[in-house]
This record gives C-alpha cells, sequence and structure tokens, in this order.
C-alpha cells in the first residue's frame, strides 16, 4: 500500500534574524564588559594617607580631580605595591570636599592636573550608555516584530492543516471494530480513490462530500483516518473552529486555501471535524451581526465544494454530532449529499472493541470479555478504551502482572457510576436512611419482572451519589413499552417512598431530588412525544423554539395552548402519583424484604445480583406484573 505523501510545509514569511545584527549585539556587549573589566583592573585604590606620602615622595605625574564625587584619580611616576599587587594608576576618595588646597599644592609639586566636568566618572560613562544601548535594542526588536506580525496577518488566510506524514503509523479498517454498515459505505471511496476511471467509465460518480454523524466517541475520525489509509492518499485534516478568527474574511480565505491544498495533492481526502462549529444554520441569532464572519465563512465553504468536480480526486470527509443544527444548503445533493450514522456499539460490537483495545494488554485466564460487554450498554468507543486503561491502572496500583476480570469489574463500575468516595464518613443515620432509600429501589425494581434486572446496589458513595442501585440489561433495547417505562417511574418514586414507610414524613431526606427530576423527564416524554397519555391521545405536544434575544433562545411554549399546557401538567403529575402508589403498594407487601435488604446493605455495603436474589429467596411475596388499573 502506497504511504501518504507528506504536504510541504508552508515556506516561512518571517524575515530571520540577520546574522550581521546578532555579531553587532555581541560586539557591544564584548565591548562594553572590557572596558569595565580593564578599568577595574588597572585603578587600584589608594588611601589619602598613602597618596599624600606618595605626592611628598615627587612620585605622581598626573591627576584628575572629580569635585562633585569627592574623588581624585592619577597615575604614579613609578608603580608602587599595594595589597600585594604593583600599582601605576590610581583613584583617592578626598576627606575634604573642596580640593583647592590639594590642587595648590600639587602644581607646587610639578603634578599634572586635569579636571574632570560634572564630575563624571568611568561607572557613570557607562551607566549613561546603558539606557541608549536598551533604547536601540527594544527599537531593534520592536521593528523586527512589526515585520514578524506582517508576514503573520498575511498569513492568517492559511489554513491550519495537519497531513499524515509516512512517518505516521498507518490506521485500515482492520484497526476499526465495529460500524460494519459505515465501514462497508466508506468502501465505496477507497475504491473510487485507488480506481476512479472503474466509476467514471460508466458515467458514475461518487458524493463529493460524505457526513459521518455520531454521538461523541463513536470512531468517527477514526474511520476517516481508516479511509485514508486503506485508499493510500494524502489526508488533510482541519478542525471548524480552525475557520473562526477574530478578523473578518480570515474564515473565508482559509477555506480557498484548504481546498487550493487539496487539489494540488489530488486525489486526496479532506477531513473537516466538528463540522458544526462553521457549518450551522444561516439566520439564526444574527442580532447585531454577531456571526456574520461565521455565515461568510459558510458561504464560501459552499462555493468551494460547488467548485471542484468529482474527476479531480478531492473527496470531502466531515464529521459532527449535531446534525440537526447543519445548513440546509450545506446537506443538500451536491455538497454532502451522503449521510454515514455511526452508532454506539451493540454487545457484539463493544465484545470487538474490548479485545481490540485490550491486544496490549496481558489478561489472565478467568477474563471474560464478553461478560465486560454485556454489562456495560451505552459506551460508546472511547469510553471502552478508557475502561481498559482504567482497569491497566487499577492492576498495576495493585501489584499485579496480569489484568483480572475483577479489575474489568472495578473499571467498568467506576467508568459507569463514577469513583468510590472512601474518604466520605456518613453517620450511622445517614447510612441507615441510604440503606433503605437504595433496598426500596432495588425491591421494586426486582418485583416487576419486564425492568432490567438489578446488577449491584450499594451504599458507597460514588461520585454525588451516596448510594446507587444499578440495572443491566440483559440484551440492548431498541424500543420500550409503556408497562417497561410505568415500571420505571415507580422504581425511581421506591426510593422517597422506602423512606416515608419506615422513617415517617418528617424524616425524608434530599437523596431523592435525581430520581424526581428523571421521573418527571420520563413522564414528559411519555405524555408529549411518545403518545401513552389516553388524556392527550395520539399527538405529538412538543415545544416549540422561542424568540431569539441577543442570540439567545428564549423558552417557552411556542404555539401551544394553555389548556394543552394544563392538560400536559395533570398528566405528568398523574403518572408521577401512580407510580409513587404502585411502589407504595409493593413495598408494603414485601416490608420484610425491605427490611432484610436494608440489613445487609448496612453490613455489607454492596449486594450483587446473586445476593439479592439469595435474600428475597427467604422473604416470599407475590410478584405484581403489571401497573394498577387506572394507571
Amino acid at each position: 500500500m502506497t504511504a501518504n505523501r507528506p504536504i510541504p510545509p508552508q515556506a516561512s514569511k518571517v524575515p530571520p534574524l540577520r546574522r550581521s545584527h546578532l555579531w553587532l549585539l555581541l560586539f557591544v556587549i564584548a565591548a562594553l564588559g572590557a572596558q569595565f573589566w580593564y578599568a577595574r583592573k588597572d585603578l587600584g585604590r589608594l588611601a589619602y594617607s598613602q597618596f599624600d606620602a606618595e605626592l611628598d615622595r615627587d612620585n605622581v605625574l598626573a591627576i584628575e580631580v572629580v569635585p562633585e564625587s569627592r574623588q581624585l584619580r592619577g597615575v604614579l611616576r613609578k608603580a608602587t605595591r599595594i595589597e600585594d599587587r604593583d600599582i601605576t594608576a590610581f583613584q583617592v576618595a578626598l576627606p575634604f570636599s573642596d580640593p583647592a588646597p590639594l590642587v595648590a599644592r600639587a602644581r607646587a609639586k610639578g603634578v599634572r592636573i586635569e579636571a574632570t566636568e560634572n564630575g563624571a566618572a568611568w561607572w557613570t560613562m557607562i551607566l549613561s550608555v546603558v539606557p541608549l544601548l536598551l533604547i536601540a535594542g527594544f527599537w531593534f526588536f520592536a521593528m523586527r516584530q512589526v515585520r514578524t506580525g506582517g508576514a503573520q496577518a498575511l498569513a492568517f488566510g492559511h489554513a491550519r492543516v495537519g497531513a499524515l506524514s509516512p512517518e505516521t503509523p498507518q490506521i485500515t479498517f482492520a484497526d476499526v471494530a465495529d460500524v460494519q454498515e459505515a465501514k462497508a459505505e466508506l468502501q465505496e471511496i477507497v475504491a473510487f480513490l485507488k480506481n476512479p476511471e472503474r466509476f467514471q467509465r460508466v458515467g458514475g460518480h461518487l458524493p463529493k462530500g460524505v457526513l459521518l454523524v455520531g454521538a461523541p466517541g463513536t470512531g468517527k475520525t477514526l474511520l476517516a483516518r481508516a479511509t485514508a489509509g486503506e485508499a493510500g492518499r494524502p489526508f488533510l485534516t482541519i478542525s471548524g473552529s480552525d475557520f473562526v478568527e477574530l478578523f473578518v474574511g480570515v474564515g473565508a480565505a482559509r477555506v480557498r486555501d484548504l481546498f487550493a491544498q487539496g487539489k494540488a495533492h489530488a486525489p486526496c481526502i479532506i477531513f473537516i471535524d466538528e463540522l458544526d462549529a462553521v457549518g450551522r444554520t444561516r439566520g439564526l441569532a444574527t442580532v447585531g451581526g454577531a456571526h456574520e464572519e461565521r455565515e461568510q465563512t459558510l458561504n464560501q465553504l459552499l462555493v468551494e465544494m460547488d467548485g471542484f468536480s468529482p474527476s479531480e480526486g478531492i473527496i470531502l470527509l466531515a464529521a459532527t454530532n449535531r446534525p440537526d443544527v447543519l445548513d440546509p444548503a450545506l446537506l443538500r445533493p451536491g455538497r454532502f449529499d451522503r449521510r454515514i450514522i455511526v452508532e454506539l456499539p451493540e454487545v457484539k460490537g463493544r465484545e470487538q472493541i474490548l479485545r481490540m483495545h485490550a491486544r496490549k494488554v496481558p489478561l489472565a485466564a478467568d477474563v471474560d470479555l464478553a461478560a465486560v460487554a454485556r454489562g456495560c450498554p451505552g459506551l460508546s468507543g472511547a469510553d471502552l478504551a478508557n475502561l481498559v486503561n482504567e482497569a491497566a491502572l487499577l492492576a498495576a496500583r495493585r501489584e499485579e502482572d496480569k489484568v483480572t476480570q475483577q479489575d474489568l469489574e472495578d473499571a467498568k463500575d467506576k467508568v459507569t457510576l463514577g469513583l468510590e468516595r472512601r474518604s466520605l464518613v456518613l453517620t450511622a443515620a445517614e447510612r441507615r436512611l441510604t440503606a433503605y432509600h437504595e433496598a426500596g429501589h432495588a425491591l421494586v425494581n426486582m418485583r416487576i419482572p419486564c425492568l432490567d434486572p438489578v446488577h449491584k446496589v450499594t451504599i458507597v458513595p460514588r461520585g454525588q451519589a451516596l448510594g446507587i442501585t444499578h440495572s443491566l440489561p440483559e440484551a440492548d433495547h431498541h424500543q420500550y413499552t409503556k408497562e417497561f417505562l410505568l415500571g420505571r417511574l415507580a422504581t425511581a418514586m421506591a426510593g422517597r417512598i422506602a423512606e416515608l414507610l419506615v422513617f415517617g414524613p418528617d424524616q425524608v431526606t434530599t437523596g431523592g431530588a435525581q430520581d424526581f427530576a428523571q421521573a418527571t423527564e420520563l413522564a414528559r416524554q411519555m405524555v408529549t412525544h411518545f403518545g401513552m397519555s389516553d388524556a392527550l391521545g395520539l399527538m405529538t405536544v412538543a415545544d416549540q423554539p422561542g424568540p431569539m434575544v441577543m442570540g439567545l433562545e428564549l423558552a417557552g411554549r411556542g404555539e401551544i395552548s394553555e389548556h394543552t399546557a394544563e392538560l400536559v401538567d395533570r398528566e405528568i403529575r398523574r403518572l408521577l402519583t401512580d407510580a409513587a402508589e404502585r411502589a407504595r403498594t409493593l413495598l408494603r407487601q414485601d416490608i420484610g424484604a425491605l427490611h432484610a435488604l436494608a440489613a445487609q446493605l448496612l453490613e455489607h455495603e454492596t449486594l450483587d445480583r446473586p445476593a439479592l436474589e439469595q435474600i428475597l429467596a427467604g422473604q416470599a411475596a407475590p410478584v405484581v406484573a403489571a401497573a394498577p388499573a387506572h394507571a
């Protein structure tokens, strides 16, 4: 397979630092250093008494008077030894401010006398030069920065394209587990890039743009890279946010440059990640022109996609998890005219993904990846990769040589339920309340046959929850019955009902807030979207978009009448009330099992499914299969 051809980097527009400037700077530093060193080396300090003695011996040749600094510098006729070294040039601090008598005495001795105006010493001269050097240096680098900034301004229009080089590890469809339908669709792209004449011979052409749609972590970017790896063609990648800049017109210029680079390396694949960052529907939230630059970028993208022909060998791939916000002109035939849905993996796909990520991890003999896959519905490929990595980290922390099934189970609980908070210490009363709350959830769930079986119940705090009742489906769900949803509502209400039955209304806790929020949202969906309310019938009562103010959508019921809104609220309240009564009936009939479950939770903190079934086997109770008649 041909390796991906590297994209030559853009020529730098920034002028490099000239060598002459560098040598000039080094010369100035060296000259100042030499002057300072020689001045410090030649001048020796004499006490005034020593100078007076040398003057009496007629050994002073010349002196230089610095009146304001009360200093005197001079040269001796013959070197004298001071502090283990012979000196000729000397410096003396005068003990008086008026040097006139000393000057008269030196003149009488025939000493040559000089004077320094304003008392400027050698170090003061250096200090006077330093600010000038700093100003000159600042000006030099400022001008260079201006030239650099101008070059960068000219480079704003260049698209920041990433490209796979020959050193980049090749990714093929064999490295992408599951998503068989998506890979089959992309095989046509690969075949076209390898042999375009095959399609052009019969007058066919592939779509110009292919949009990969899926939840975060499902492998959209990985699929795009695998397509390039299979075809052995250059792969240009850029994010949608890279088109947006502060300056007007930069995004459109980068779009033009992106397609120019694509045509220069055709046949190739251009991949735009997070397309929704630049492809949102035009005309929304444009009060004051706040998004005019983004719309110009989108307009240029639309023009460029119309401007190249499939025969040029450019395949445009894009990925998003928000297809609902994309502009319709972007999705019409002739642009992104093919949409590939990348779904969350099913149980078999999850097992394949786990096996792929576990190839680099030593596994113990007791590991059952199929069981792990069944226990993590709803997880994406990225979540499963994180699960395997967390299991490996746990094994290393426990000083194990291989990853065991227990490591994988603990990692799965950490990923799906949250991190255990063993440091959070609950009081005895809080632990008892939490135990009965979770026991109520578990008991009602296990007494309603149509629900997913309870996998684990714990009163060990995880994440923001003080306790968790976790259910796992025996098979992946694709649709839900009304009976199932009513059972979910009853299970959600069972925690608070158990608190009421055991502790009374004055001792209920805030632990049911999340349960009520989830139950209310589920009941609202049943009434407004699923047609499961006899009062409203088979109709959708979805909230309409509210008015836009400064780019923000105000909440509102749109065109729904007040009577319909009131009816929706009444139906939601009825469903929740009926669910609470159903949970109350089940718990009262099985109050002994409730106490037994709570006692075991207080003792063991965590109970799995076999332990729960064993506890309930000793507490025989009638199984309620359906909801009350009035539900």
